[in-house]
């Protein structure tokens, strides 16, 4: 257990020392917020900051800190060191800098922040890519939650259907996309929060209590994944959102809209991070154990390719705290993905808004793009969840790599001292190299020879900070 708790530490520390390092480069002030300017009781709603803190943390604490920690858990305890660093170096880093940034910006979307740092060019394909990204996600995170709700109603045939669920999660995500974000998402999410909190808590519970502690292996920096699975670049993106996501960057503006005061960013945007790194390690340690006993992580790789990420996820909660516990355990999992599809599907409709300037003060306007970008998403929900995942999991850390280069060019630009940029820039670098090898090998991409994605990964990251450094380089000369 002495690598769960040394991760354990340097995601605790790293919010209260490298978070204010983080906070010192932007350099939060006074002024008014655009949730004071531009308030209009749709998306520019004032929220106290403990509100805007569990919103956020549900916004970006989906399926992907529990499924893919437990997907990530198959190369053993090396996945602990990857959410820790991860979510405090890169993570943290992302979501403050994507949130404060939108904020310095009338709390624009991450596709028009992009272009207004990294050029008219890249603002076209965020665009694109950001809109695509939150389709994958709602689709996601609606079947997900439906297949598990399915599972544990399966006592009752009238409401047991996929289906079924599929159609009630529809008709939630249509309401909370539409309504002003106070009166729905403001409101209930506070108590799925709670709920998320205590599903932590019990299942670190479960790990201690239950004896599953002592079954924890050390880090060993050797590949033990069942299949042998290379730990690069295959762990980097299937752990999507346990250590850095994409998805936090369209989600991130959402709350720059209601928050009153800068100086609230830390523990709103680089906290929500921090603890959704909590979460998606105490899910790995459970992957980790939970197996031991009937075959270690070869079992856990069995059980994922027969039940899939949902089913395991049902047999650590169930298994662990039994069966009160275990129903509160996948209330959790089934509230995280839920309250990040709404916000997923209204980060669609407000990137579109943005993009073609539609005001969305009437609901009429609201529902003319809520209800095809909807329909999009229930289309999406018919495919093979597996399939949509992986493509979600590679862009999603795609989109995460772009938003980290245009927070290097923004620090650059504007704080104090132009050695900021390089907090983002190396963090950028490596998830370059990482997206980069991973569409180059993957099945799901050109499936070429590691002998040829490898070095055109590392090519492609060098390049990119090529770019960076001559673009600073010639500002510098300018100025």
């Amino acid at each position: 257990m002495i690598s769960f708790f040394v991760a354990l530490l340097i995601l605790v520390v790293g919010y209260f020392v490298y978070g204010k390092v983080v906070v010192k480069s932007f350099g939060p002030d006074d002024r008014q917020t655009p949730a004071l300017t531009k308030t209009d009781g749709v998306d520019f709603v004032p929220m106290r900051t403990w509100r805007v803190f569990l919103v956020q943390l549900l916004n970006i604490a989906g399926l992907g800190p529990i499924f893919g920690a437990v997907a990530g858990a198959m190369w053993g305890p090396q996945v602990f060191l990857w959410i820790a660093l991860g979510s405090v170096f890169a993570g943290g880093v992302h979501d403050y800098l994507s949130g404060m940034i939108s904020e310095r910006n009338e709390g624009k979307s991450i596709a028009e922040i992009s272009g207004i740092y990294l050029g008219g060019g890249m603002k076209i394909v965020m665009r694109i890519f950001s809109f695509i990204l939150l389709i994958f996600v709602g689709t996601v995170f609606w079947t997900g939650p439906a297949g598990l709700l399915a599972k544990i109603t399966n006592f009752n045939p009238v409401i047991s259907g996929f289906g079924f669920w599929v159609i009630v999660i529809f008709i939630y995500y249509f309401i909370a996309t539409i309504f002003p974000v106070d009166k729905i998402i403001g409101r209930i999410y506070p108590i799925f929060g709670a709920v998320l909190i205590i599903m932590a808590v019990g299942i670190l519970g479960g790990i201690f209590f239950g004896g599953y502690y002592s079954k924890m292996p050390e880090i060993s920096f050797t590949n033990v994944h069942p299949s042998q699975m290379a730990i690069w670049p295959f762990m980097f993106i299937t752990v999507a959102c346990g250590a850095i996501s994409g998805f936090h960057s369209t989600q991130s503006p959402i709350m720059s809209r209601c928050i009153v005061s800068e100086r609230d960013g830390r523990r709103v945007f680089y906290g929500a991070m921090i603890a959704e790194g909590v979460i998606a390690l105490i899910w790995a340690a459970a992957g980790c154990v939970f197996y031991e006993a009937t075959g270690g992580l070869a079992a856990l790789g069995a059980a994922l390719k027969t039940a899939g990420q949902g089913g395991v996820v049902y047999d650590i909660s169930i298994g662990m705290l039994g069966v009160s516990g275990g129903i509160l355990a996948m209330l959790g999992v089934i509230a995280c993905p839920i309250t990040s599809g709404d916000t997923a599907f209204r980060s669609a409709r407000l990137t579109i808004c943005d993009w073609f300037k539609i005001d969305q003060g009437k609901l009429t306007q609201r529902l003319l793009l809520a209800i095809p970008i909807l329909m999009i998403g229930a289309i999406l929900s018919q495919f093979d969840y597996q399939i949509i995942w992986r493509y979600f999991a590679w862009s999603n850390q795609t989109l995460a790599t772009i938003v980290l280069w245009a927070g290097s060019v923004y620090l650059f630009k504007h704080s104090k001292s132009k050695l900021y940029a390089i907090m983002p820039a190396v963090p950028a670098t490596f998830m370059t190299a990482v997206t980069v090898t991973y569409i180059f090998i993957a099945p799901e991409g050109f499936t070429l020879s590691p002998a040829i994605g490898y070095p055109v990964g590392i090519i492609a990251a060098a390049v990119c900070l090529f770019l960076f450094i001559t673009l600073i380089v010639m500002k510098a000369k300018k100025s």
